[in-house]
């Protein structure tokens, strides 16, 4: 018993810190194209808001537990809902802006 314990606390640890090294990466990547002025302003925004969501991809599958569970998915299926409706605003307020010199 003690055996199966310290196997799934070296699996979780394992786990966490693959999570974090991963985290720090997608991190590091778009400080260092924003600092040395590597890319395009478009190009460097989009690859700024990639990382981004990877970063949240991860954030979830690794500290938030998101794939484990033996019960249903309504946590997931909530968790999709609530993502569609943020890209929806969040694209929507995009395209507001980028076409707001139209109207004045």
């Amino acid at each position: 018993m003690a055996n199966h314990e310290h196997t799934e606390h070296t699996g979780a640890m394992k786990s966490y810190i693959i999570g974090f090294i991963l985290s720090i990466i997608l991190t590091i990547i778009p400080l260092i194209l924003v600092l040395n002025h590597m890319m395009a302003k478009k190009l460097l925004t989009v690859s700024i808001l990639i990382a981004a969501i990877l970063q949240f991809a991860l954030q979830l599958f690794f500290f938030m537990h998101i794939r484990e569970g033996d019960g249903p998915r309504y946590n997931v299926m909530a968790l999709i809902l609530g993502l569609v409706f943020a890209v929806t605003v969040i694209l929507g307020s995009i395209w507001i802006m980028a076409f707001n010199y139209v109207v004045q």
